[in-house]
């Protein structure tokens, strides 16, 4: 996706700080929650069970799932208000702040795992990351993953403009990554999972000892100031399939392998190194998720400096 265009896209928006203690119901209860998704996470879980139906079906909403493939098209939906609330990695709303995206942080699923990697194809030479210096490197701009190479590549002492980012979306990228046309991609399970199972694929890095890859959960301005009890209703159900899935692993790969079609393996693979815990945004979350920001930033990937902090708002769960 291009930065420019998303960013042109975006630019009418503006964005101010929310607390949801601060914002009083205006206007009746919508009669539709739509729900942006993608085929892994909580999210999937939630939509397998129904939890969301059940829970919004006695106050007249009904749930509309909206699947994507990855963040920045999600947001870009969430921005112009064709979705309410929804999921995405760290470096998605960095940008779609910069662009002045109409938007809110409202939870968080920090990260202590190793759910992506930046991987190698068969017979390949390379063996750190220093010697990914004038390489290809395909992963989706935007993403986490986005951010997660530019965190190894400073790792490894190369500047942004030593090697050659090749931006595309995860079927496309892997597409290009088996008929070898770039030297390593970067990318979030449970596409790292299927990858890695590929004969001769071998893991340069981990994401866990560069970065800390934490996943937001974030809503519509205009909807959340409308509807916080809502907002903070998602949030508190989000939160029990959370801790069901963390002690339930076996039965989480089982749901995600029936709702993708996938191999139930590669989903045991991702849903072990997953961390299932979904709460309000604290300052460790938000000191990184800023440094994520800054990064950008330095780089010219983001036309000037934000302050995360500014979209977060106050959810106060109640289960």
């Amino acid at each position: 996706m291009d930065r420019r265009n998303f960013i042109a896209s975006l630019a009418g928006s503006s964005l101010v700080l929310a607390s949801g203690a601060a914002i009083a119901q205006s206007s009746p209860s919508p009669r539709e929650l739509r729900i942006g998704f993608q085929k892994n996470g909580v999210l999937l879980i939630a939509k397998q069970q129904g939890v969301l139906e059940k829970r919004f079906k006695p106050q007249g909403i009904e749930i509309k799932w909206v699947e994507f493939q990855f963040g920045p098209p999600l947001l870009e939906a969430l921005n112009v208000g064709s979705i309410d609330y929804g999921p995405t990695g760290d470096a998605p709303p960095i940008f779609a702040q910069a662009a002045k995206a109409n938007l809110l942080y409202v939870a968080t699923q920090e990260a202590a795992g190793s759910g992506a990697a930046i991987l190698l194809p068969p017979k390949s030479p390379i063996q750190t990351l220093a010697e990914l210096k004038g390489k290809k490197i395909a992963f989706a701009k935007a993403s986490s993953s986005h951010n997660l190479t530019i965190a190894a590549i400073e790792k490894a002492g190369l500047g942004y403009d030593e090697f050659t980012p090749v931006y595309l979306p995860p079927a496309d990228a892997r597409a290009a990554f088996e008929r070898g046309s770039v030297d390593a991609w970067t990318i979030w399970d449970p596409f790292f999972a299927i990858a890695e199972a590929i004969p001769g694929v071998r893991i340069l890095s981990l994401s866990k000892g560069i970065v800390s890859q934490n996943s937001f959960y974030l809503a519509n301005r205009d909807f959340t100031t409308k509807n916080p009890e809502i907002v903070a209703a998602i949030n508190d159900e989000l939160a029990k399939v959370a801790r069901w899935a963390d002690s339930h692993r076996g039965e989480v790969a089982s749901v995600q392998a029936a709702a993708t079609g996938l191999p139930i393996e590669p989903w045991k693979r991702s849903v072990e190194r997953s961390d299932f815990v979904i709460a309000p945004l604290n300052p460790r979350v938000l000191d990184e998720q800023q440094r994520v920001a800054d990064r950008f930033h330095r780089l010219g990937l983001i036309p000037k400096p934000i302050n995360v902090r500014d979209i977060v708002w106050d959810w106060k769960p109640t289960a």
